[in-house]
């Protein structure tokens, strides 16, 4: 068997396909389905310091090309996580990704502080969730607020630390310059684009939020420009992400779909990867009716994959 093992930011994975923060979970729905070490690596649901109810529904919308979500980080808070949900996942044989948000800098900072003694393997600092009155993607817009937000994290942060970044911006690669000055051990990127969807009866948005993250397929070739863009500026390792839906990154190389050895289930494809290296992160879905599940494959060679789209 081929060794698929990837390393990111020092942490090491032992295939590429890692299940992305979001409507994943905590992987505890899909365990009834698979078994989790199929799995590099989970990265959890957002984490805030206190357990959030979430945005009230309706909450998701089906939209052509993919689906709006305004779930609003809906979680059960750090300490529930240390304690009920973290080992659990620990018995799964993947490596783990703790993916935090916050209202304010001290939030991540103090989350942080509380994960730093789990054995937990990487942070990811989520400054881009666009559901969220208070914090998330306002952290992530300008290079001011990114560094900012970055460093302080960073003097508190003893796990490697990845800054998940949002493509609602001008130049989503000088926002990556930025966590990369300001200390970041690696960058995710792209979450969902704002997005809205009317309903033609009420004539008003479908979402209660009005708007949405957009995710899905139609994603995928802003995700990959962006991820070229930043690719050019910055050294640190990139996780890109977005829209990727089956077989190479749909034909990143003109491969057939199914050829490639290394697959999963996931409802979008995330490609993880640094310089020479590559992972592949998957979004499932937790909530039953998003559960969809379609092949997702991996590049080995995550430069070269990214050349041939440029």
């Amino acid at each position: 068997m081929a060794d698929l093992k990837v390393s990111v930011a020092g942490v090491e994975f032992h295939n590429p396909l890692i299940a992305a923060s979001g409507t994943f979970g905590f992987g505890r729905e899909y365990a009834e389905f698979y078994p989790l070490s199929a799995f590099g690596g989970i990265s959890s649901k957002g984490i805030t310091l206190k357990a959030r109810p979430g945005n009230p529904a309706p909450r998701i919308a089906e939209a052509p090309g993919g689906m709006l979500n305004a779930v609003g980080l809906q979680n059960p808070g750090v300490d529930h996580f240390i304690e009920k949900d973290l080992p659990w996942l620990r018995e799964q044989g993947v490596t783990i990704i703790a993916n935090i948000a916050g209202n304010t800098p001290e939030d991540y900072c103090a989350m942080a502080e509380k994960l730093n003694d789990t054995d937990i393997d990487m942070i990811e600092m989520n400054i881009s969730c666009p559901n969220v009155k208070q914090g998330g993607v306002q952290f992530g817009t300008s290079c001011a607020g990114v560094e900012d937000i970055t460093k302080a994290v960073r003097a508190h942060c003893k796990k490697p630390l990845m800054v998940k970044l949002s493509p609602n911006v001008t130049d989503i690669s000088e926002i990556a310059l930025a966590a990369e000055s300001a200390g970041a051990d690696a960058v995710s990127m792209i979450n969902t684009l704002t997005g809205m969807r009317i309903d033609i009866n009420t004539k008003r948005p479908i979402i209660h939020n009005n708007t949405g993250g957009f995710s899905g397929p139609a994603l995928l070739p802003i995700a990959v420009r962006m991820v070229w863009q930043t690719y050019q500026k910055v050294r640190i390792p990139i996780v890109g992400l977005g829209g990727a839906a089956r077989g190479l990154a749909d034909g990143v190389a003109g491969q057939p779909e199914g050829e490639n050895p290394h697959c999963g289930a996931g409802r979008h494809l995330h490609l993880a990867g640094r310089r020479g290296n590559a992972a592949c992160r998957c979004d499932g879905a937790a909530d039953r009716h998003r559960a969809v599940h379609r092949p997702v494959c991996a590049r080995e060679d995550y430069r070269r994959a990214y050349k041939l789209h440029g």
